[in-house]
């Protein structure tokens, strides 16, 4: 039974890959792209914890935790997307490929990804602060936040294509982007503010992934009314490697900085 499984996923990769450059076969080589991207920072964000003070090897740690996780769900996600792909793939009689709709795309698995990985991320801020108990409103904001996002982005994703939930809960997802966006700049930049002025930099970094690095996954979601929804997936994918591998390689830049400062004894406490 194994064994004709195994053989059931060659068939259908061996298929698949008569996409070549189309679309589809971009998408397909991001997911692969994905797997790799995502298991090589995790092994180096896991392996940086060793240059890191004991207060914030957590940071590389949990950054490593978001990079593994993903990896693991790139897995699933390619090969669904492969199957899929192949189930829409026929045969010409002069021997070309003609490329179907095709019939179902990894977004379940992609939203389970998020849920996990994206509250990951933004905590990353408060724990890489160290404040405490007086961290404990930007904690909680900040993953109340992203669990809202996620959550309205995956009903609309969910909804029919263009219809008014689609849009209501895209508009919906937006705002509590804005929202983290706005607590980022505001109470976590405050809540910073007696921290070294190199630090303030990467900080500013990590932000800016958020501000900017994230800008792409509203603009994929739109991308879904080009008519070929394996577009919307190639923005996701290369949105996944560069935020989480990037992110977390950021974090720990940041981690680096302050325990330097810490070992030197020149870490202020939180007003």
């Amino acid at each position: 039974m194994h064994m004709a499984s195994v053989l059931g996923d060659m068939t259908n990769t061996f298929k698949a890959l008569q996409a070549g450059l189309s679309v589809e076969g971009i998408t397909m080589y991001l997911f692969w792209l994905g797997i790799v991207g995502m298991g090589a920072g995790a092994a180096y964000l896991f392996m940086m914890q060793g240059s890191l003070t004991k207060t914030y090897k957590k940071v590389a740690i949990v950054a490593g935790i978001i990079c593994a996780v993903a990896c693991f769900h790139y897995y699933r996600m390619a090969g669904i997307y492969v199957e899929s792909l192949a189930m829409a793939m026929t045969q010409n009689e002069d021997g070309t490929w003609t490329i179907g709709k095709l019939a179902a795309f990894p977004t379940a698995y992609r939203y389970i990804d998020w849920l996990i990985t994206v509250p990951l991320m933004v905590l990353e801020f408060p724990l890489l602060l160290n404040l405490g108990k007086k961290g404990k409103p930007i904690f909680i904001g900040l993953g109340i936040l992203s669990l809202f996002m996620l959550i309205t982005a995956w009903i609309a994703e969910t909804s029919t294509l263009g219809g008014g939930s689609w849009w209501g809960f895209y508009i919906i997802s937006c705002l509590a982007w804005v929202g983290i966006v706005g607590m980022l700049y505001g109470s976590v930049t405050k809540a910073a503010r007696h921290l070294p002025a190199d630090f303030q930099g990467h900080l500013g970094t990590m932000k800016a992934f958020i501000l900017i690095g994230w800008i792409i996954y509203p603009i994929g979601f739109l991308l879904a009314l080009s008519g070929n929804e394996s577009i919307r997936e190639i923005a996701y994918n290369i949105a996944d490697v560069v935020n989480k591998v990037g992110f977390g390689v950021a974090c720990v830049i940041a981690a680096k900085c302050l325990g330097d400062h810490e070992e030197r004894g020149e870490l202020k406490a939180a007003a």
